[in-house]
This record gives C-alpha cells, structure tokens and sequence, in this order.
C-alpha cells in the first residue's frame, strides 16, 4: 500500500514542481518513448548480460514481494515454532526411530501436514529435515551441524538476496545510461545546427530528458524496489 502512495507521490510532486515553476511538460512527453527505449533498454540488456538464469528468473516474482509485503507473518512463526516442538518432543519421548518416517517423508508426515503454509516452502521443510537427520546419526562433533546449518542458511541467503543485488546493480547504471541517451540527442541536435533557435532549443530539451529519466528511474522507482526487495 505504501509502495503505491510512495509513487504516486514521486510522479505528482516532481511532474507537478516542473508544471507549476511554468515547465512545458509537453517536450518531456514528446522525448520520453524513445529517450526510455534507449535507457530501459540499455538497461535490461546489461540485466541480461550480467546475471545468471535463475538469478533472472526470480527478479519478477521479486516485485511481486515490493507490493505484497513479506512472505511471512507473525502466525507463520508460531507454527514453525509447534512444528518444531512436535519434532523434538516426539524424537524425545519415542526416540529417533519414531522421527525418520517424518524427516524421510514429510508430505505423508501427520506432524508437518498439520502446516499447510510451511509444507509449501521446500527449502524450509528440506532444512528442517536434513539438520534433523544429521542429529539422528549421533555425531561425535556437536559443533558439526551447527556448521552445517550456518553454511546452508548461507547459500540460501546468498541466492535469496541475488534479484535485490541484480536490480541494485541495475539501478546503479541507470543515470550513465540516461548520459548515454542525452549524449545521443546532443549528437542528433548537431546534425541540425543550422535550425533557428527556438527549434534546437527544443531538441537540446528533449536531449536533457535522457540525463532526467536516468537519475529519475534509479532513485525514485528502481532504486527503492530494489532496496524493498532485500
């Protein structure tokens, strides 16, 4: 919901500041489609040249999450927390035989189908059971799956944050390729230098929108989403 405030609020008092102080909002209407083809599509295409498949396929159900919120509410965790204990309780007061036919095979468990949501998040349900499992075999080194927890929630984090860094990257780039249109337009305002004033006035404007839409785009939309994302 405040995402949506938020934008609302960049377009109206920065489009609205221009109009107001007497900006002819008609040049910067008239240069957006192709100063925004030049940018955004520099833009995706260095998205596509420097990140990975999976990396590109999960930047969209990224935005998703800018929107929507986080994934997890306050009930998720009291449930992970009572799965949890029926785990422990159960490996407890039955010993670790009673436990392999849940850790083995959660989908046919009683205790992990009493929680539908977390049953749907494999990675959750694989981390559960796999630290679960080392306990089961009795390691002589306690420190050892403590270790392994760590190294796995590292992975997982490092790939959770990869469409956040992705985009952080990408808007990074966003105001030298705005430079990049507006240097285009400058070329192209030279090819007609001998126009009467008023006409190149409006092509070196048009030109300037690329440098706008640039820093614009980075720190007012995809900056932020990407910053909301993490």
């Amino acid at each position: 919901m405040f995402q949506i405030i938020g934008l609302v609020m960049l377009f109206g008092t920065v489009f609205g500041s221009f109009i107001i102080s007497g900006g002819k909002i008609g040049v910067v209407i008239e240069a957006a489609p192709h100063e925004l083809m030049a940018i955004l599509g520099a833009g995706i295409a260095a998205f596509l040249i420097s990140n990975s498949m999976d990396t590109i396929k999960a930047t969209p159900g990224g935005f998703g999450k800018v929107f929507k919120g986080p994934k997890w509410k306050a009930q998720d965790y009291r449930d992970l927390l009572s799965l949890l204990f029926l785990l422990t309780k159960t490996m407890k007061s039955k010993g670790v035989i009673a436990l392999e036919s849940h850790i083995e095979k959660p989908s046919e468990s009683t205790i992990f189908s009493r929680y539908p949501k977390l049953m749907k998040d494999h990675f959750a349900v694989d981390f559960i059971c796999d630290t679960l499992r080392m306990m089961t075999m009795n390691l002589e080194d306690p420190h050892q799956v403590e270790d392994a927890m760590e190294k796995q929630l590292e992975k997982h984090h490092h790939e959770a944050h990869a469409p956040a860094h992705a985009m952080s990257n990408m808007a990074d780039a966003l105001p030298a390729l705005g430079i990049v249109a507006a240097v285009l337009g400058v070329i192209k305002t030279m090819g007609s230098i001998t126009e009467p004033p008023e006409v190149l006035g409006t092509m070196i404007g048009g030109a300037l929108v690329g440098t706008f839409l640039g820093v614009f785009l980075a720190y007012g939309i995809v900056g932020p989403m990407a910053a909301r994302m993490a």
